[in-house]
């Protein structure tokens, strides 16, 4: 029989982590819904819940020591230990040295992609950003233009970038995501969409401006949507599309490098440009901040798309951070995602005027544009 205070450590321990589980629970029953958890709400639910992985993963090699242990004579056992149930092993990545054609088609695994990459959070000045990628690879061209030489890109890619007075994190992206792209072997040009004027940020809107305006430079087989203080810390996210939409920055840091709730489809999402038409792209309504990748989620699924996302580490991002400063929430959103469907044919790109103002810069194309309500007038649905 246990003593009184083993039982009594035990049921204390017991209580612990039932109130713990009932607390986080809660916190994801109240909070998680798509469109409207805040995200320091996230940071405490990813805590408690990584928390409870830990308890698990201690309870499970406690578990496998018990069963190790009735067999003594060390004939193998069919229990299956793993924590991990959604990785698949990993795809090899072709050996140095190896090489091909230059009228191959560029491979997806290549010995360049690394995988985990040091992030430098450190400002630094376009100048210098400038300087050290020329001096690198002088082959990248005016607009942020670039295309291998050593084989055939598999993907033509526009990175499409929405922006505004974020002028100290946009030299950080480049500095990172430009040698990352020439790693993958992709073609590839960077558009900067500039919010001009004062109304709230409309981070919907400027991307269906950029891929407009994009897509006037070249027909651009892949469009990722790419926010700019999200630097990925893995060069194996392979930035090309699939046959569906695709969601790379599965693991922030800020959220404890968990997803938040299983609709999430912030930070960087890719869609051919085919996918992207036939969706209506994005809508154009959220003014302020949050709830538009939930609308662009919504729209995924009502055109019978499904969510492809990166297995284990691979989708793993730092945020720089800035709290969203000047910029305010999106108050009116929830309803809007009420009306998904009745919106999505009325809203985005089919509704969308603009006046954008196109410079070429060393690493990027910039695209400013003054955005107001009247420019996508929706008529009553």
């Amino acid at each position: 029989m246990m003593p009184p205070h083993l039982r009594f450590r035990r049921r204390s321990f017991l209580g612990l982590l039932f109130l713990f589980s009932l607390s986080t629970s809660a916190l994801y029953f109240i909070y998680s819904a798509p469109g409207i958890v805040n995200e320091y709400l996230f940071m405490v639910q990813a805590r408690g819940v990584r928390i409870r992985e830990n308890v698990r993963s201690i309870g499970a090699q406690v578990l496998e020591q018990v069963v190790r242990s009735a067999y003594s004579n060390g004939t193998d056992y069919p229990y299956d230990f793993s924590l991990n149930e959604t990785d698949a092993p990993s795809s090899p990545y072709l050996p140095m040295g190896f090489t091909y054609l230059s009228s191959d088609v560029c491979p997806e695994r290549l010995p360049t992609m690394k995988g985990r990459l040091l992030v430098d959070m450190s400002e630094r000045s376009m100048e210098d950003v400038e300087r050290t990628l020329l001096q690198t690879d002088p082959s990248l061209l005016i607009g942020g233009h670039w295309k291998p030489q050593d084989c055939v890109p598999r993907w033509k890619v526009a990175i499409l970038v929405p922006f505004r007075n974020r002028y100290e994190h946009l030299p950080i992206l480049l500095h990172h995501l430009i040698p990352a792209l020439q790693r993958q072997r992709l073609q590839f040009a960077l558009y900067v969409i500039e919010q001009a004027g004062y109304e709230p940020f409309n981070r919907a809107m400027l991307f269906n401006v950029g891929f407009r305006e994009a897509m006037k430079d070249l027909q651009w087989d892949c469009v990722i949507f790419h926010d700019v203080d999200h630097i990925l810390e893995n060069d194996r996210n392979y930035y090309g599309c699939s046959d569906m939409p695709r969601h790379y920055a599965v693991q922030l840091n800020k959220y404890s490098y968990m997803l938040p709730y299983d609709e999430f489809f912030g930070g960087v999402s890719g869609l051919t440009a085919e996918q992207f038409q036939r969706i209506n792209g994005f809508p154009n309504a959220f003014w302020g901040w949050g709830g538009e990748d939930d609308d662009l989620w919504n729209r995924v699924q009502y055109a019978g798309y499904t969510v492809s996302r990166p297995l284990g580490e691979i989708g793993r991002y730092m945020s720089i951070p800035h709290h969203h400063r000047g910029e305010v929430q999106f108050l009116g959103r929830y309803t809007l995602l009420r009306h998904s469907k009745e919106r999505q044919k009325l809203d985005g790109l089919n509704n969308l005027h603009y006046s954008p103002v196109v410079s070429r810069r060393r690493l990027y194309t910039n695209i400013t544009v003054a955005l107001s309500r009247d420019l996508a007038l929706v008529a009553d649905y």
